[in-house]
């Protein structure tokens, strides 16, 4: 299969951009190479527009409009997939703070349960309630800061913040956990290592590789469903995130390559599957020069109107309608973390025998 993959809504390290709350990826897939078999037919909608490339932002919907049913016809005969990942960038930052400072295993504060487990979602959540945008701002920055002993006093500042608002919850446990967790971090910051070291290391911890993580697990997802395998991956040249991305396929192809390629790191908590993890090199390209990204393009732009409610001609609106029956759509936010997990806490039945001992042996 060959996979085209683009991103929109970028705006670096800058989380709280009020233009662009959402950073986006958009994964085009097929079974075909549609550099070579789409060529002439992207030729043919670039001369009906004038144009020497397609690009959606500069298109509109006036433009797009005028070759849709064009698209539409072309992912007919390709049998094209489009699938997207949507970050919330604002929940991004305090679900990164939750993340360092609540991790059991570098705060001894945080019961193992509420770590690993599915309480680490109720957890998480209740602590968000905490966060304003000037607290989940200043968390976001101390968490990019590369000199540690100003992080260090940030990071106390923050949790003394949350330690006072925490009893505003009328769980008594909920509110001791949260205490004991700050209290440990205000005396101990050093201890949680919150920030990091470098540039390059504040790109590994970007709402972009994030991202790329859902790319990379909705690829090995269409490789399993299609059971086929990936000829090549072209990602759009950008070089702020280009490293950090391989850096990251990379990571998952050494994991694939284990004895045990289905990673479970909590009982009850969403498994890793890499079986299907791709061996070869990520490709990049420019998308001027690259049919492929040109039409993930189109697609990603269309998309994000859809879900921002923001102007779209009812023709483009049909297209995603349509193309949207085979999409897979990833959220990472905390509503959808709400919406997925409130589903499954109503639905939990009482453990079983078998339940329990699996939870004492993650314990052990």
């Amino acid at each position: 299969m060959y996979f085209y993959i683009d991103e929109s809504g970028n705006s670096g390290s800058n989380l709280f951009d009020l233009d662009q709350p959402y950073l986006y990826y958009g994964v085009l897939s097929s079974k075909f190479d549609l550099d070579i078999v789409a060529q002439q037919d992207v030729i043919n909608l670039k001369n009906k527009l004038s144009v020497s490339e397609l690009h959606a932002n500069e298109l509109g919907n006036g433009g797009l409009v005028r070759i849709i049913d064009d698209l539409g016809d072309i992912y007919q005969k390709y049998d094209i997939y489009f699938d997207c990942c949507r970050l919330n960038k604002k929940d991004f930052a305090i679900i990164s703070f939750f993340d360092q400072v609540f991790d059991q295993g570098v705060n001894p504060a945080v019961p193992w349960n509420w770590y690993w487990t599915p309480l680490r979602y109720p957890l998480l959540l209740a602590i968000a309630e905490l966060f304003d945008d000037d607290l989940a701002n200043q968390a976001w920055k101390a968490r990019i800061n590369i000199n540690s002993k100003e992080t260090e006093t940030s990071l106390v500042d923050i949790c003394e913040q949350i330690l006072l608002k925490a009893s505003c919850f009328s769980d008594k446990r909920l509110v001791e956990i949260i205490s004991d967790a700050m209290k440990w971090v205000i005396k101990n910051p050093s201890e949680i290592g919150y920030n990091v070291h470098s540039k390059e290391n504040i790109l590994q911890v970007s709402p972009n590789i994030t991202s790329f993580q859902s790319v990379i697990f909705m690829i090995c997802h269409r490789i399993e469903q299609n059971q086929s395998s990936a000829t090549k991956i072209i990602v759009d040249i950008q070089s702020q995130f280009n490293k950090s991305q391989n850096w990251l396929t990379k990571l998952y192809q050494n994991i694939s390559n284990s004895t045990d390629t289905n990673l479970q790191i909590g009982p009850f908590l969403p498994s890793i599957n890499l079986s299907n993890m791709p061996s070869i090199d990520i490709d990049y390209k420019s998308s001027d020069s690259n049919v492929g990204l040109q039409l993930v393009d189109i697609h990603l732009w269309i998309c994000r109107r859809f879900l921002e409610n923001k102007n779209l001609a009812n023709s483009l609106n049909r297209f995603f309608a349509i193309q949207s029956e085979n999409t897979l759509f990833d959220e990472i936010s905390l509503t959808s973390i709400s919406e997925r997990w409130a589903k499954w806490f109503c639905e939990l039945s009482n453990p079983l025998e078998l339940d329990l001992q699996r939870a004492t042996n993650f314990a052990n």
